[in-house]
């Protein structure tokens, strides 16, 4: 357990400015309002490469929106995916409450913004089932 908390610790935590979760598609289409709220309660955080953002089979209690830096999506010792700057990772498990499917694991330093499950419960009905259909059509797009 020791170790996992090492290799998840962030390098700096800060608040965040709403304008920067607009980058992301899957937040860009929220107003100002839910934007706003949603910010007040998200941190940005920095991973040195090589940092496990997830664990497959973990419970999804946080999603990260990736700033800078890349980040392999691993499952069964798999590269499935690269992902970077204005991508989400970990949106579906915590829209959907379910365990994490793959590991996330950074391939250089990233600086991300960590939005916990908790955050996105405070959003209004409407809000959440905005952001579950876009999350929805990105996945299907994928």
């Amino acid at each position: 357990m020791l170790v996992r908390q090492q290799l998840r610790s962030p390098c700096s935590v800060r608040t965040v400015d709403p304008a920067r979760l607009t980058d992301s598609p899957v937040f860009s289409e929220l107003d100002a309002d839910e934007l706003a709220r949603l910010a007040a309660f998200a941190s940005e955080e920095s991973y040195p490469t090589g940092a496990k953002l997830v664990r497959e089979g973990d419970f999804s209690t946080e999603l990260y929106v990736i700033e800078e830096g890349t980040a392999d999506i691993v499952r069964d010792g798999h590269v499935l995916d690269t992902v970077g700057h204005g991508d989400v990772v970990g949106e579906i498990g915590v829209l959907e409450r379910a365990k994490r499917v793959a590991d996330v694991v950074a391939t250089s330093p990233l600086l991300v913004i960590k939005i916990t499950h908790w955050e996105i419960r405070r959003l209004s009905a409407e809000t959440i089932a905005k952001l579950e259909a876009i999350v929805t059509a990105r996945t299907r797009d994928r």
